[in-house]
């Protein structure tokens, strides 16, 4: 049986995506945040690929409505957050979905929905589940098809999650589950990250072995030292590295935000990239650009989204198409 994890890059039937519900995870950001998902739902949508928005009641579907393409089908769904790439399914090869357990980011933020949301969006896809015996969310790690996979420690061995785990049993858990047989540990992910360093806001694979790191674009940027350590690990394990722009320094109030143009969504026809409002936005976009080169490259404000505490990669979760 194949347990590898097909790279985001292949081919896909669908894209989940999850649409902003709770005023309390978005204080003063609601609305703009179900805008500039909705806008990244009719993106996807309107490129040629199927896309299911999850809704959570009446009242959440009539808003999406309002805002959404009618290309992009709206699935009535009991969820928590809307973040699908840590709760969805993690579709194998083999045509299988593995569902970790699944403890709010290290008991964070629990809310209801968010453990079981994976297993019935498989099952109603009509793929077998397998539940795994250990705690893994699916923005901690990034495959590049060829059973190499990148982490963070701050995040796969931080015991909040599996305290019981030595780095040698995660490594065992993503071969016997996820097919994964190389591991490239990074260390921490970005400052005030509330996923505890999820990888995919640090650093993805764009091709085998090839992986795309931001780099510094300042003085005052906050992650500097963290970019620096990820690429002096990424290159003495010996992938290939194509770096991108960061964002900077981006505030909310006090508060330094964790953004990333990382955390950007490959579908089959589009990559859509985050955007900030910061002066290094067209410059990221265009080098992610060049990264492929058989899709087509936006970016789209995320801002509000990232707000409730990620991205457009972290609100979504693809359904590859199998035996491609």
């Amino acid at each position: 049986m194949n347990m590898l994890m097909p790279p985001e890059w292949a081919q896909q039937d669908w894209l989940w995506i999850g649409f902003p519900h709770d005023a309390e995870e978005w204080p003063g950001y609601l609305a703009r945040a179900q805008e500039q998902i909705a806008a990244f739902a009719n993106a996807v949508a309107e490129s040629g690929q199927q896309v299911r928005l999850l809704v959570r009641d009446t009242a959440n579907e009539a808003r999406a409505r309002e805002l959404c393409s009618p290309a992009v089908t709206l699935e009535r769904r009991a969820y928590g957050d809307v973040w699908l790439r840590d709760t969805g399914p993690l579709v194998r090869a083999d045509g299988s979905a593995l569902r970790c357990q699944f403890n709010g980011w290290g008991e964070k933020y629990l809310m209801d929905g968010d453990q079981a949301i994976g297993a019935e969006l498989a099952r109603d896809a009509g793929l077998p589940v397998v539940e795994g015996d250990w705690i893994l969310e699916g923005g901690a790690i990034d495959g590049d098809g060829t059973g190499l996979v990148v982490t963070t420690e701050q995040c796969l061995l931080n015991p909040n999650r599996n305290p019981l785990l030595s780095r040698a049993d995660i490594e065992q858990h993503l071969a016997a589950d996820l097919g994964f047989d190389r591991v490239l540990w990074l260390g921490d992910g970005l400052i005030n990250d509330h996923t505890d360093g999820h990888v995919d806001n640090l650093a993805r694979f764009v091709g085998p072995n090839r992986l795309t790191l931001p780099r510094a674009t300042g003085p005052d940027d906050p992650n500097a030292a963290i970019y620096a350590d990820a690429k002096n690990r990424a290159l003495e394990f010996g992938v290939e590295l194509a770096e991108i722009p960061s964002p900077g320094l981006v505030t909310r109030g006090d508060m330094i935000e964790p953004a990333s143009y990382a955390n950007f969504a490959i579908t089959s026809h589009l990559v859509v990239v985050p955007t900030f409002g910061s002066v290094h936005d067209d410059d990221a976009v265009a080098a992610i650009a060049k990264l492929f080169p058989d899709r087509e490259t936006i970016g789209l404000p995320a801002d509000a989204v990232l707000a409730g505490g990620g991205g457009f990669h972290c609100a979504s979760q693809q359904m590859p198409r199998l035996g491609n």
